[in-house]
């Protein structure tokens, strides 16, 4: 006769994510891939914008923080609306007071920094035409970046690994980490 193991283990609540990092690090394509893996939600941040804000990036124009106030929100909003089954944004989240207003919605969000070199990125971005981020950009982007800090719940990863390598590297470093809610 076996001795009983361990009780079962409740399932892991779906993970809420933000994908974060510049424009052209890969945010989209890592952020699908990793939803279709979870089984969960994807929306892209960019869906968020309104017109006035992407009329001023088209025009190579950084937006400012009055700009980005409503954009933020309705991410944060968002992501509350899928508590219960999960979901990932890919968002460049930027600064902290970004994601703290994203935070002020879903607090057990966890972010996903893809960080890489600011020449590749340009030339990642230089690539895509049919994007309304130009490449000049890029170096505003990386002047505004502010990396994850120690309270922060999240991982940084390298933007140049392989799509599949990424999400391999985020559910492996997800499984060592406790459920937030």
């Amino acid at each position: 006769m076996n001795a009983p193991g361990p009780p079962p283990q409740p399932p892991a609540a779906p993970p809420l994510l933000v994908v974060m990092g510049v424009t052209g690090s890969g945010k989209t394509t890592f952020g699908t891939a990793l939803s279709r893996r979870l089984r969960v939600p994807y929306a892209d941040a960019d869906d968020f914008h309104g017109p006035a804000n992407i009329a001023k990036m088209s025009a190579g124009i950084p937006l400012d923080d009055a700009d980005r106030l409503p954009w933020l929100r309705a991410i944060g909003t968002w992501l509350a609306e899928h508590r219960a089954g999960g979901g990932v944004v890919a968002c460049s989240a930027l600064r902290r007071r970004y994601r703290d207003l994203i935070r002020e919605r879903t607090p057990a969000v966890s972010f996903v920094h893809l960080h890489g070199d600011p020449e590749a990125v340009r030339r990642r971005v230089a690539a895509r035409p049919d994007h309304f981020m130009p490449a000049s950009l890029v170096t505003s982007q990386f002047q505004a970046l502010e990396p994850l800090e120690p309270d922060e719940h999240g991982i940084v990863l390298d933007l140049d690994s392989p799509v599949e390598t990424l999400v391999a590297s985020y559910l492996a470093a997800a499984s060592r980490t406790p459920s937030r809610r």
